[in-house]
């Protein structure tokens, strides 16, 4: 069973899955806040982090992670499945590279293999305070630090206990970051409720 679903209005096809929970819109001007913030240009390694350190942190402490996204275990750390196709596309490194032109127009393009840059300012009626919050906190944290620094910081609990190229899962997302298992059971519950509507 497949959806249809969009980036900056292009139509692509996922598991439904995969993509249930996925907030585009968000992700997208998360993405663009990010890059604004960094000055415009920031590395997907370092992009990938902050988002996966501010999702873990939003679940944990609002109930709902920003951008909806699910993470992958790699050797350099989790990595968001969804935001890294749409990378991957607007780079030119997949089926969709010719239907996200309007991305590389309206929103970032690669500068070179690794660096994004904005083409726009984010537009923050899509963010939420606590959004905001969570992502500057990690934008803050790991702005200055190197490429190892950034990857050994994501080597936590949740990554270690997940198999190369699987789904790190919510449960140990959140176990590391401290919660009860009364409160993840509750996450769960919700999320699987979300996927179901």
């Amino acid at each position: 069973m497949s959806e249809k679903w969009y980036f900056c209005g292009v139509k692509l096809v996922r598991s439904m899955k995969d993509a249930k929970l996925f907030k585009q819109d968000i992700a997208i001007q998360a993405i663009l806040y990010i890059l604004k913030r960094m000055g415009g240009v920031c590395d997907i390694h370092k992009c990938h982090k902050i988002l996966y350190f501010a999702d873990n942190e939003h679940l944990s402490k609002y109930g709902r992670s920003i951008t909806g996204d699910a993470y992958v275990r790699m050797d350099f750390g989790p990595v968001p499945t969804c935001i890294y196709d749409l990378f991957k596309a607007v780079r030119g490194d997949s089926y969709f590279a010719s239907q996200v032109d309007n991305v590389r127009q309206d929103c970032f393009h690669f500068v070179n293999n690794k660096d994004i840059a904005a083409v726009a300012s984010p537009d923050m009626s899509y963010l939420s305070e606590s959004d905001v919050e969570m992502l500057d906190k990690y934008i803050d944290q790991l702005k200055d630090k190197g490429f190892s620094e950034v990857s050994d910081a994501s080597h936590g609990y949740a990554w270690s206990n997940t198999a190369q190229n699987g789904v790190i899962s919510v449960r140990d997302r959140l176990t590391e970051m401290g919660d009860s298992d009364e409160y993840i059971n509750y996450i769960e519950e919700q999320m699987r409720a979300e996927e179901a509507a």
